[in-house]
């Protein structure tokens, strides 16, 4: 494969993979909590480069990564539903340990315990599922206290992490930790009552995302079939030659 051809055929992949980011992207605009995934590009150097082969070096998605930034917070009404202010996730009883989610998205189990959307118990900051009662009023503090009657019932476990990179996606919208990352208490982060954070991955963003890439790629489909041209009519030049 010539040089040309070989490289608009590594860009057309991996703007293959830049199009399933945007797609799931675009699928989550409406999830509550939801952080947009992006690419990081770098270009794969093989051990061609040493003779300064123009193919050696290949345009390539080097590690996707997460934007954990702030969605815009809007009113629900719900006592139930919470949204952070700051940095931080709530911690969820994951099946294989916790889990941690800007979905505040929460309501009560037949037994009584605050369960996120996806399912799972939220936890206090003691370790365990926290649990009210369904038949009074519930009272959420800045700082994830839960109150009812006038009593502290619990409080909500909220984590954050130093280091983004030792989060890990898990599903859409929850994510697992690093063993060795151990999670520590946000500072400056708040707990907002009947308030749900929207995705952080816009719709318009992700259309004009989706449109630059798929001009890309063609343009790249482009030089793929003129390479191809290119080594078809050399190869017939020669013929003729012959």
């Amino acid at each position: 494969m010539d040089p040309m051809t070989a490289l608009a055929a590594s860009g057309m992949r991996a703007r293959m993979e830049s199009l399933d980011l945007l797609a799931n992207n675009i699928a989550n605009t409406s999830t509550g909590g939801y952080k947009a995934d992006r690419e990081f590009y770098s270009l794969y150097v093989g051990p061609e480069a040493m003779d300064d082969e123009a193919s050696a070096a290949m345009p390539v998605i080097e590690r996707q990564w997460t934007d954990l930034s702030q969605g815009a917070v809007h009113p629900t009404g719900n006592p139930l539903d919470l949204a952070l202010s700051g940095s931080g996730f709530f911690t969820v009883q994951g099946p294989n340990g916790p889990l941690y989610t800007r979905n505040g998205n929460f309501h009560l189990a037949s037994d009584g315990r605050l369960m996120a959307a996806d399912g799972y118990p939220a936890q206090s900051v003691n370790g365990t599922a926290l649990t009210i009662a369904a038949s009074q009023p519930v009272e959420i503090l800045g700082d994830g206290t839960v109150q009812q009657g006038g009593a502290t019932v619990g409080q909500l476990a909220i984590a954050n992490f130093a280091d983004p990179a030792a989060l890990v996606k898990q599903g859409a919208n929850d994510f697992v930790a690093d063993p060795a990352a151990k999670p520590t208490a946000p500072s400056g982060t708040s707990v907002g009552q009947g308030q749900l954070e929207d995705s952080n991955a816009g719709t318009a963003e992700g259309a004009v995302r989706l449109v630059a890439v798929m001009r890309q790629f063609e343009m790249m489909q482009k030089a793929v079939m003129l390479g191809n041209d290119m080594s078809k009519q050399a190869i017939e030049q020669v013929a003729k030659v012959g």
